[in-house]
């Protein structure tokens, strides 16, 4: 896909033109320009020069955006900025000198001449002066407004009339009626007050004015838009600590390459994606995640561009660079969605196309009728250039791409990246969410989840298993090893060690036989009696894989390992039902396994043992009742992920997967899937709004103009008013768009911090309370690390989840806890509980 930059656009008829005469190039496969960021997205075999002779063979004007190393990135943005900061202060600079003159031309009009304000002495009972010093301020403020005037005449001239080709045609026709009476005035000797009430000098300056005035509100609220973009810009640190010959140097940080060591400081963000080689520490990823929590890393762990170090010294090695960094990654995906097109921008198309010539032929119909019933030409004049000036495409054209832009960007924030604006559509039309289990709805790693020893201690038993398994590579051998570890147990090197392939292992610790694998392979060795057989019944049906341990012919015991859930799988499936969705959990795996992880996670319709082809013809039997959202991580995920209408990646998964995918979840969690549906749902119905508003407003102000009302109520319009209206309407289009920012912070408390949660775990029968406080005065990371130590000390806490950024706490007890205890744990510290 190429970028070009469109230069010259006023309004959605001019984008529409534009994309018109893209695609009827040869070759050309798809085209889509964005009127808010004046820029086109063309694909297909037609050459770039041949593009840009289409464009400007329009009466536009097209470059082609070069991919520019991330050196120059910046340097690139504040170039734009500065384009867009002098074209906003030449606005700010041209509706100074036009309100000043419009004031000025005002007093002279509707003050003197209607209201009785004194004028000077050389012009009293001088009404043809009085009527040149208006056409004379008049025309200073169309000259200062030429653009329109040129604008719009190339539009008529190339057949393809635009936004400012209706408000020349209405300011310019006000001027040269005006011009006319000016002429009948000097016939009549300049005697005779009445002429003055038939100038319209006013209108043709005011109409303008308020145009400039709408076109300053637009452009600054455009900007806000963009915002997102310009934030995730920013984060990238400007220098880097680099080692080079030995010796610590800073250097700018686009000069950074592949392979350079590099350290990083508590408080300095981190200058390239790459791996840390020496040092522990905690990095905040939020901006890269929406994670608030740090994330601790130590020797082998990957570090990303632009997260911020908090607490250790960390040295680490660039692995990429520049535009190959994740968080070029995302300005990339970010800026690409807000470039494209959501099928709901269609009608507003197929609409603007024709907009401004049928205005045209409404207004020039009613200024004929108005004249034909006796209405003289002045007032029906004043009719057609009201329905001239009130009529705005521009809320048509930018009714779709302000939301898009602003819904990308919040959900890029929480770590959401839609490839697309169709994906973020689609994604809120959707009806069923099928999950994968592995990765996606568990954590794709196995951890011991039971013990049960027999005729010697617990810690006993996982000094011989976690020893016995110490030089095993096998999945399972390496987790019993982690999690006797973990238990604080010393393990001794085995003696002897032998991996027996698909059934177990046999080592000799501290000169003890130990024998460890499956039911088969240990029942040929020990006798197993009846309540073990029950226990291995009992975790089997819990979708557990059982390891049986025996010294000589003595069986000491089992461990049960299994791939957990996530800890948001439950809540965000539950949240995505009580949303009307459809939740369904496809699998490769058995079915009593896929049913054990579907109940813990509240999933009830289960599609187990379907290979990685399979998964691809489910997913299209279900597109056929609907929208289908496909959740994966892995490369058996990628066929099935790009069948479904949205196709959702976990970032933690494997690049293919992500690369098959339309939405690309960072942070791996299902509550971003949750989020990121809702997102969609309203980003799609803030479309809606705007295009209705848009839509009703031409319907409304266009009839009203007209006059169609003054029979009935006598309702008449203004040109000045209309050209208020117009200027008014684009504006709250993007304002409107812009509410979307509010989204994250109301979704965020609704669907994962609720006030209170009671839940059981049945392993254990231990009930669990979830309780939020919401704090102020948290700053930064080492605030959420204070009020988390002191919240967990508190007896019956078992673990505080806290956030500065939310500014909340919330805490998982398994014991009654008083309330008054938490908080006045977290006053202690310094801070105020709401």
């Amino acid at each position: 896909m190429r970028r070009f930059d469109i230069t010259g656009m006023s309004c959605a008829v001019c984008s529409g033109r534009v994309e018109k005469a893209v695609r009827e190039l040869p070759g050309v496969e798809s085209c889509s320009v964005n009127l808010l960021t004046n820029s086109m997205d063309v694909e297909g075999a037609a050459t770039d020069s041949e593009i840009i002779t289409a464009v400007k063979r329009a009466g536009y004007g097209a470059a082609l955006q070069e991919k520019k190393q991330d050196k120059n990135s910046k340097s690139t943005k504040k170039d734009n900025d500065s384009l867009q900061n002098n074209a906003k202060k030449g606005i700010i600079t041209r509706l100074s000198v036009s309100a000043a003159l419009t004031v000025l031309l005002m007093y002279f009009s509707m003050g003197c001449v209607m209201w009785g304000f004194p004028l000077p002495y050389a012009l009293k009972n001088n009404q043809l002066a009085v009527a040149l010093i208006q056409m004379l301020l008049a025309l200073a403020v169309m000259v200062i407004n030429q653009r329109f005037f040129i604008s719009g005449a190339k539009g008529l001239v190339r057949g393809a009339p635009n936004m400012d080709t209706l408000v020349a045609i209405g300011s310019g026709a006000s001027f040269v009626y005006s011009v006319s009476v000016v002429f009948m005035m000097t016939g009549d000797g300049a005697s005779g007050n009445h002429y003055l009430h038939e100038l319209y000098f006013e209108s043709a300056a005011m109409i303008l004015t308020l145009i400039t005035v709408g076109k300053l509100l637009e452009a600054h609220a455009k900007g806000k838009t963009t915002n997102a973009i310009k934030e995730l810009i920013e984060l990238s640190p400007k220098t880097a600590n680099v080692i080079r010959d030995g010796e610590e140097i800073t250097i700018p940080q686009s000069d950074m390459r592949v392979g350079d060591i590099f350290v990083v400081r508590p408080g300095e963000s981190i200058a390239a994606d790459g791996s840390v080689i020496e040092g522990e520490s905690a990095v905040v990823e939020s901006m890269l995640t929406g994670e608030s929590i740090p994330a601790e890393k130590t020797v082998g762990d990957r570090v990303y561009t632009a997260t911020v170090n908090s607490t250790g010294f960390l040295k680490c090695r660039a692995e990429r660079v520049g535009e190959d960094t994740a968080i070029s990654s995302i300005i990339r995906m970010v800026s690409d969605a807000s470039a494209t097109k959501a099928p709901i921008a269609k009608i507003a198309d197929k609409v603007s196309g024709v907009f401004v010539p049928v205005v045209i032929a409404l207004a020039v119909v009613t200024a004929l009728v108005w004249g034909i019933l006796g209405y003289g030409v002045g007032y029906a004049l004043a009719r057609g250039i009201s329905v001239l000036v009130i009529s705005c495409p521009c809320a048509l054209g930018l009714a779709t791409p302000v939301a898009i832009m602003v819904g990308t960007g919040v959900g890029a924030k929480r770590g959401i990246l839609y490839k697309n604006a169709e994906a973020l559509e689609n994604a809120g039309r959707a009806k069923t969410v099928i999950l994968d289990k592995t990765g996606t709805v568990t954590k794709g790693e196995p951890s011991v989840t039971e013990v049960i020893s027999f005729g010697i201690d617990e810690r006993e038993l996982l000094l011989l298993a976690g020893s016995a398994e110490l030089t095993s590579e096998h999945p399972l051998g390496v987790c019993v090893v982690e999690y006797a570890k973990s238990a604080g147990i010393e393990l001794a090197l085995p003696e002897r060690f032998r991996a027996m392939t698909g059934s177990g292992i046999s080592a000799t610790v501290n000169g003890r036989e130990i024998y460890g694998g499956n039911l088969k392979l240990i029942s040929d060795i020990a006798d197993i009696d009846e309540p073990a057989l029950d226990a291995y019944e009992r975790m089997s049906s819990l979708g557990q894989t059982v390891l049986f341990f025996a010294e000589g012919e003595r069986l000491i015991g089992m461990i049960a390992v299994a791939d957990t859930i996530k800890e948001d799988s439950r809540p965000a499936t539950e949240q995505m039902k009580r949303m009307g969705l459809e939740v369904v959990m496809l699998t490769g795996d058995n079915e009593r396994a896929a049913k054990a992880v579907a109940e813990k996670a509240g999933i009830e319709k289960v599609i187990s043992g379907v290979m990685p082809e399979g998964k691809a013809d489910v997913v299209k039997q279900y597109a056929k009742d609907g929208g289908v959202i496909m959740v994966g991580d892995g490369i058996n995920d990628a066929p099935a992920l790009a069948s479904a209408d949205v196709g959702m990646a976990i970032g933690t998964g494997t690049d293919i997967a992500i690369e098959s995918a339309d939405v690309v979840l960072m942070r791996g969690g299902l509550s971003d899937v949750a989020y990121s549906i809702s997102l969609s749902r309203k980003t799609l119905k803030n479309i809606k709004e705007n295009l209705f508003w848009a839509f009703i407003y031409n319907a409304v102000g266009i009839p009203l103009a007209m006059g169609v009302w003054i029979p009935v109520f006598g309702w008449e319009l203004n040109p000045m008013f209309g050209a208020l209206a117009m200027s008014l309407s684009s504006f709250c289009v993007v304002m409107n768009a812009l509410r979307l920012n509010l989204f994250g912070k109301k979704t965020n408390k609704k669907v994962e911090e609720p006030k209170h949660e009671n839940t059981v775990n049945e392993a254990e029968g231990i009930k669990n309370m979830t309780t939020t406080i919401y704090i102020e005065g948290m700053m930064c990371p080492h605030c959420e690390a204070r009020v988390k130590e002191c919240l967990e000390k508190i007896e019956g806490v078992s673990s505080a989840d806290v956030s500065h950024k939310e500014g909340r706490a919330t805490v998982t007890y398994e014991a009654s806890v008083d309330e008054s205890a938490l908080k006045n744990a977290v006053e202690a510290q310094g801070y105020k509980v709401k």
